[in-house]
Order: structure tokens, then C-alpha cells, then sequence
């Protein structure tokens, strides 16, 4: 028998379906074994029967991607993975973002060439389609899906980015015919602008306002909508950061019509509030200006009854890393912008996992094994890169987190390890965080940052099954 290069010993594994206590044999940075009583390796780590868990796969961040306003994300492809490799995330999926008039095939390159030989974890691309035209719907988008980026973002709002809905018929059309993913960031831009111009209008510009411009009803519009173009062109879809009740009741809605809707969330909808962004008109609450805003309370708890209820697949970070201090970040437009000026969008990779994991799971509120669909596998299921990805499995990439659990861990900025100066998490209290992460069998974080510049691989994905269609005999030629 050949020798094993790592043995995790005496390991509670967790995977989507089960939780089972073995040892881990690994080999050429895959899983070969899973028994007891393997024989030595060359490596050998006890888990000491604490929960294994795949590593995580965190499926939307952005990470130096250009944003055409000034503002500048602080992640590159060095810190953002190294932030998340110690939270124990092992695969990443930034935006490869087309700019109105610009190719997307364009996109793609330039956003390889900001990669170079930064990353400590393996990664994948989404596309975010800005601009359709025929040559990229005709000739581009197929041939980038064709060669691995079977995954795409479509904006319904922001005027650099938003399609009208021809245009989103006509780019789920070819999703469709493809078998790509589709996801979409559902708000009705124009309800939001209206609203803007009124609220700027009467002198309420302070970052609180941003949560009062983008009310439930604008994500309830947008993602309804977004489900009747789906259903008319018959092509899954994954609705991304849902923020509340209004959104996850049309969800519901069309899963109960046995539509091929998905959802993901995000922890800002379970830890963060409408407070948060202030109480009055201080300039510290840009620090949690994202989109959709968080809600109240009430939402809270129906986000963690999605997650325990399977209305959400996703549970991603869409970290978008923009300092507070300094002319390139939250300030890009001045010391106290307005808040539709503000950089949106917060930090959150490297604290994503253990959020859940203490939150959710050590409190009850979902299973372990939950946690890991949740937080792993099923993001690999929806952007084709399982079963490489996503489990504990004989054959798959060995990427696994060793939990410690029981001591309390107090977050800080200072113990995080990304380049924002700031983090909205700051003070609370958990019950677990990672011990070691290994990321394709070698340990990329004990305590320590350990993966080197480079090591990541970026990873061509397979047509998702959760996006294919079959044909119907009485459909359209679409």
C-alpha cells in the first residue's frame, strides 16, 4: 500500500448527509481514505474527535474587482484568500465584471491578469453580464461557458450594471440552452431612485438613509419579477443575498410551484440590523452599508428559518472589502458623502463560517450537517465544481476545517486578516472558530497563516446539474 502523505486521526467528519467518526487518509492533496486504524503517514494530525467539516465554499465575493467610481476593494487575491483560508474557506468565486461596452471575454482576461500568482486557495470565476450584446450573447457567453465559467450575475439594479428585461430574457435565454447558472441581485432600480431623489431632496442623506431608500418592497418587486422572466424563458435561477420576509415569501412561492428557484443569504441578514447603520446621523454607519440593507429583528429570525427550513441552498459572505478611512474606500467622495455615494458593501470571509457554526449550529438553531450543505456542498453543486469540492469524500480535493469548540472567541479587526480596517462584527462573542484548515491536504492556517502566494488553482467548472432544463414537448424554440 502506498504512504499516506497525511492521516487525520479520531475526526467527528461531517458531510451534508452524515456525521461519522474515522480517520482521514489523504495523498497527493485528495482524500484516498476514510476507515479506522489507517496506517501511518508521513503526517499525522489528531482532530482528537472534534468535528471535521469540508472546507468552505464561498461562492460569493468580490475581490479586486474594478468598480468605475472611485472606490477601490482593499482585498486583493493575496489577502482575500489568506483572510479566508483562516475562517476556513479553501475555494473562492469572485465577479469577472464586464464594463458597459467592453467585451466579456475582455472581462475574463483582465481579471486573470489581477489574479497572477496571488492566491493561497483554489478559485473559480462568475461573469457578471453588464452589457448583452449580440456578439456577447451570440459568441462569447457560450464560448466562456463552454470553457468552465458556467456561472453568471445579473444586476436589476445600479446604472453601471442593470439589464432591462429584454435584456434578462434574452441572457437567461442563452443560460438556458447552455445549462449555465444564472443569479440575480433582485432590487427595482427605479422604486430605489425615486425614492433617493426624495429623501436627498429633503436633506436626509446621513448612511441610515440608504436602509429607508431600499424598503422590502423594492427586493419583493425585483424578485418577483425575476421569477416570472425565469418562468417564462423555463430556466433555474439563484436569487442572492435575501434580506427578508417580503423576498423569501416569493421564493417560497414559486418553490411551491415546483419552479427551479434557489436563494442564498448571507450573514449580514442574521447579525446586523436597520440600527446598525446608525441611529442618528453619524457617518459611522456606512460601515454597514450593503444591499439589500439589513432589516430588523423580526427578519432575523425569518433568514435562520430559511436556513433551517431549506428555503436557502447558499449561505455565502459577499464580502466586498472597502475601508472605512481614507480617500479610496467608504470615503471615495469625501469625508462624509451622502449615502447613496458611499462604497457598498461589507466585509465578511474570514468570519462567514463561524458565524454559522457558533450561531447556528452549537445553538441549535440547524444541523451540523446543515451547516455544511449551507456553507459547502451545495455552492459546489451550484456552480459545478462538486464533487471535487464540497464533501468528505474518497476522491475529492482534501480541503477540510478542524473546529475548535467551546471556548469563547471574541471578535476583533486586529485578529482578522483581511486589508479592511474595520470589521461589522466587531465584539461579538462566539463559542468556535477554525483550529486548522488544510486546503488540498497541506494546512494553510493552525493559528498561523501558512499557505503560500500561488498554491491556489484556478478551477474550469462543469455544467450544474441544479441548472440544467429538460425540454418539454409543447416549449418554445428558445
Amino acid at each position: 500500500m502506498q504512504i499516506l502523505d497525511t492521516v487525520i486521526r479520531n475526526a467527528r467528519v461531517v458531510t451534508a448527509a452524515d456525521i461519522f467518526t474515522c480517520d482521514i487518509g489523504i495523498r497527493d492533496g485528495q482524500i484516498v481514505s476514510l476507515a479506522t486504524d489507517l496506517p501511518t503517514g508521513l503526517k499525522e494530525i489528531d482532530a482528537a474527535g472534534r468535528h471535521v467539516t469540508p472546507g468552505g465554499v464561498d461562492s460569493h465575493v468580490h475581490l479586486d474587482q474594478p468598480t468605475g467610481d472611485g472606490s477601490v476593494m482593499a482585498d486583493d487575491f493575496y489577502s482575500g484568500t489568506v483572510s479566508a483560508a483562516c475562517g476556513g474557506t479553501t475555494t473562492v468565486i469572485p465577479f469577472a465584471s464586464q464594463q458597459k461596452g467592453e467585451s466579456l471575454r475582455a472581462a475574463v482576461e483582465d481579471y486573470h491578469r489581477r489574479v497572477g500568482d496571488k492566491p493561497v486557495i483554489d478559485y473559480a470565476f462568475h461573469l457578471i453580464v453588464t452589457d448583452p450584446t449580440p456578439d456577447v450573447l451570440q459568441r462569447e457567453l457560450p464560448a466562456l461557458i463552454a470553457e468552465g465559467y458556467t456561472s453568471f450575475k445579473i444586476y436589476m439594479t445600479y446604472d453601471a450594471l442593470k439589464l432591462g428585461d429584454r435584456e434578462i430574457l434574452e441572457t437567461l435565454s442563452v443560460a438556458r440552452r447552455e445549462g449555465a447558472m444564472v443569479m440575480l441581485h433582485a432590487e427595482n432600480s427605479d422604486c430605489i431612485a425615486w425614492l433617493t431623489e426624495r429623501l436627498l431632496a429633503a436633506g436626509l442623506d446621513a448612511p441610515r438613509y440608504h436602509a429607508t431608500s431600499r424598503p422590502m418592497l423594492v427586493e419583493r418587486e425585483a424578485t418577483h419579477r425575476a421569477i416570472a422572466l425565469a418562468e417564462l424563458v423555463d430556466v433555474p435561477i439563484l436569487i442572492v443575498h435575501v434580506s427578508g420576509r417580503d423576498a423569501v415569501e416569493q421564493i417560497r412561492w414559486a418553490q411551491s410551484k415546483g419552479l427551479k428557484v434557489y436563494a442564498e443569504t448571507c450573514p449580514q441578514y442574521l447579525f446586523l440590523t436597520a440600527a446598525s447603520l446608525g441611529c442618528d446621523d453619524s457617518f459611522e454607519g456606512a460601515k454597514c452599508i450593503c444591499s439589500p440593507p439589513p432589516r430588523d429583528p423580526a427578519n432575523q429570525q425569518v433568514i435562520w428559518d430559511g436556513l433551517e427550513n431549506g428555503s436557502f441552498e447558499v449561505f455565502s459572505s459577499d464580502h466586498a472589502p472597502f475601508r472605512y478611512e481614507g480617500h479610496d474606500g467608504k470615503k471615495a467622495h469625501g469625508e462624509s458623502p451622502t449615502f447613496e455615494q458611499v462604497a457598498n458593501g461589507i466585509p465578511g470571509i474570514e468570519t462567514r463560517m463561524a458565524l454559522l457554526w457558533s450561531e447556528g449550529v452549537r445553538k441549535g438553531r440547524i444541523t451540523p450537517q446543515s451547516f455544511v450543505a449551507l456553507t459547502s456542498t451545495n455552492a459546489a453543486k451550484m456552480y459545478g465544481l462538486y464533487p471535487r469540492k464540497g464533501s468528505v469524500a474518497i476522491g475529492a480535493d482534501a480541503d477540510l476545517v478542524i473546529w475548535n469548540e467551546g471556548e469563547p472567541v471574541r471578535i476583533t479587526n486586529e485578529m482578522l486578516h483581511h486589508n479592511v480596517d474595520y470589521t461589522p462584527y466587531e465584539g461579538m462573542q462566539l463559542s468556535a472558530w477554525p483550529a486548522i484548515t488544510l486546503a488540498r491536504g497541506e494546512v494553510v492556517w493552525d493559528g498561523e497563516p501558512r499557505g503560500a502566494a500561488g498554491r491556489g488553482k484556478f478551477l474550469p467548472c462543469q455544467k450544474p446539474a441544479p441548472a440544467q432544463t429538460r425540454r418539454r414537448p409543447h416549449e418554445l424554440p428558445l
